[in-house]
């Protein structure tokens, strides 16, 4: 169990890290190009777009700073923070699910 938690934190820190650092260069071909293949695009960073029937593209990217926080909470925590995080991120997937 103790060893799934490292694996599973691990994962969660390499993609906190690619959500960082990331490039949203697909996030914006997915908006802009009409022939994409969906499935090859790294859209990690978007939450939301928006195209209005005048042509209008709306891009709304993550909030950067808040996935950095996050990256020192967990890195300041330790493995009690690491615990925490994983809490609340389970509790917050299980809301989505709800609503």
């Amino acid at each position: 169990m103790a060893r799934e938690r490292k694996t599973d934190l691990e994962k969660i820190r390499q993609q906190l890290r690619k959500m960082a650092f990331g490039k949203p260069n697909d996030c914006v071909k997915l908006a802009l190009c009409e022939d994409v293949d969906i499935e090859k695009l790294d859209l990690s960073m978007l939450t939301e777009i928006k195209r209005s029937e005048k042509g209008t593209v709306e891009i709304k990217l993550l909030d950067r700073t808040k996935v950095l926080e996050q990256l020192a909470a967990l890195a300041d925590g330790g493995d009690d923070g690491a615990e925490r995080f994983l809490q609340a991120l389970v509790q917050g997937m299980e809301r989505e699910d709800d609503g």
